[in-house]
């Protein structure tokens, strides 16, 4: 038998985007949902003040991690032979490239894990805004923006988080009270 994973430059390209894409979706849900809910344990320390350099929150990033891998190993034919699956190769770059967009933008841009800028305008700084009423809220409970590269407007998400205080889903911080 002959490995047959060829596929067409186009075909890796629109799959690679493609599982850039979904994984927003991913994150998006993993984050509201198992961060959020059963996972808390692991991601509290990300919401709460402190000093140190690695948080428990970045044990995520080895599930991620571990789920490009497991991609990269489907579609490898020097790990399974003739029972590789081509496109796993290409998923696993997709989850890959998603997870350095996700440090870029989250870890360096929003909270400054790796380098300093503070941008003034444009999406960018709608990134950054995004995320910070994200961190508005005290606990797990209720809050927006889960997401990590598709960022909605700041006022729509400020409304979002007024309601949810006065339907007591979320506690908020003093700053965002008013």
């Amino acid at each position: 038998m002959v490995y047959k994973g060829t596929m067409s430059l186009a075909a890796i390209l629109a799959l690679v985007a493609a599982t850039v894409a979904a994984m927003e979706g991913v994150a998006w849900a993993s984050h509201k949902y198992v961060m959020h809910g059963f996972g808390w344990a692991w991601h509290r320390d990300h919401h709460e003040p402190h000093d140190k350099r690695f948080e428990r929150n970045d044990l995520f990033a080895l599930v991620g991690a571990a789920m490009s891998i497991s991609m990269f190993a489907l579609g490898s034919p020097m790990i399974l032979g003739t029972d590789a699956w081509a496109p796993g190769t290409w998923i696993g770059l997709g989850i890959l490239l998603y997870g350095i967009l996700y440090t870029l933008v989250h870890d360096g841009l929003v909270h400054q894990r790796w380098f300093r800028w503070v941008p003034r305008r444009g999406y960018a700084k709608r990134l950054v805004q995004a995320h910070r009423l994200h961190h508005a809220t005290l606990g797990k409970e209720g809050g927006v923006s889960f997401g990590f590269l598709l960022a909605r407007d700041p006022a729509t998400l400020k409304a979002e988080l007024r309601a949810q205080r006065e339907t007591g889903i979320a506690v908020v911080r003093e700053a965002l009270a008013d």
